[in-house]
């Protein structure tokens, strides 16, 4: 019994084996405690979350080294079956491969990044994690109106980056444009109307206009695009029932919903103000026609 016990200990596997654990441990502890003290030195939120990933990636990539280096010997002679069944591998993993390359891609390259906004397969959130199989969303929309948040945790394989387009709403210019539609009577001062409109987006929106335009001409600069407008802008196109104001302007990608709100209540309360000069239009019906009716009345 004790000769067994003492070939058991002494079996070059089994220390084989007990080195990789401790490696195993050492480094996983190594990457714990680098881990839980980038708070202290890495103060911005994204760079931190980047540090964790490459530490993590790096622990790994130290790890399977260091399986190949203490079982070295002994894996040569799985070199040809590995090689057979490499094929068959591949083939069955191909989604997994592909979701892989995809990681590389957006880790290398301007997909997106943790904190943009996007469309992924159809689904819009914003990025909250990207990990080597898949992406990570907190999904905005579905049955909440507006680019809001409605609590669902949505992960989407990596590999579609190559297979659905990306939508971005963040990535090099952080505004989308936006617009709202006014209907107003024909009768009602359009001049007027027009001056409390622009007197509304002047006010209310010119911090955004100031930084969307730096913000454009580093997109001019860095890509082949016109140099487009981001003042707030005013059309009007006059139909069969009002004359429909619109205002174009430029927003926060996370605040559309908040902006629009902000512009139609001080719209409204404007337009009280101007004793009935500027009046909303609804839609109206006119009856250009009657059948005969029949009337019977009995006494």
């Amino acid at each position: 019994m004790e000769k067994q016990v003492t070939d058991i200990l002494f079996d070059p596997v089994i220390g084989r084996i007990v080195t990789v654990v401790l490696i195993f441990l050492l480094i996983i502890s190594i990457s714990r405690f680098v881990k839980s003290r980038s708070r202290k030195f890495i103060k911005d939120n994204d760079l931190r979350y980047k540090f964790k990933k490459v530490i993590s990636f790096v622990s790994y990539l130290i790890i399977i080294l260091s399986v190949s280096i203490v079982f070295s010997d002994k894996l040569g002679g799985l070199t040809v079956a590995l090689g057979v069944a490499g094929a068959g591998i591949a083939f069955a993993l191909q989604e997994v491969i592909v979701s892989i390359a995809g990681w590389l891609a957006i880790s290398f390259s301007t997909f997106y990044r943790v904190g943009d906004r996007v469309m992924l397969g159809g689904i819009v959130g914003d990025v909250i994690d990207v990990g080597i199989l898949r992406t990570t969303l907190m999904e905005c929309g579905q049955w909440v109106a507006g680019d809001q948040y409605n609590g669902r945790i949505v992960r989407i394989s990596n590999s579609n980056v190559f297979k659905d387009p990306v939508f971005n709403y963040s990535a090099d210019f952080p505004f989308l444009w936006d617009e709202i539609k006014i209907p107003i009577k024909y009768e009602s001062d359009l001049v007027l109307t027009r001056r409390i409109l622009d007197d509304i987006a002047k006010n209310e929106l010119m911090d955004f206009t100031d930084f969307a335009k730096k913000e454009w001409e580093i997109m001019v600069d860095k890509y082949r695009i016109e140099n487009a407008s981001v003042i707030p802008t005013i059309f009007i196109v006059a139909n069969d029932n009002w004359v429909e104001f619109s205002l174009r302007y430029v927003v926060d990608f996370k605040k559309r919903r908040f902006i629009k709100d902000l512009l139609f209540t001080k719209i409204i309360d404007e337009v009280k103000q101007t004793n009935g000069k500027v009046q909303f239009a609804s839609a109206t019906f006119e009856l250009v026609g009657m059948p005969n009716l029949k009337v019977s009345v009995n006494n």
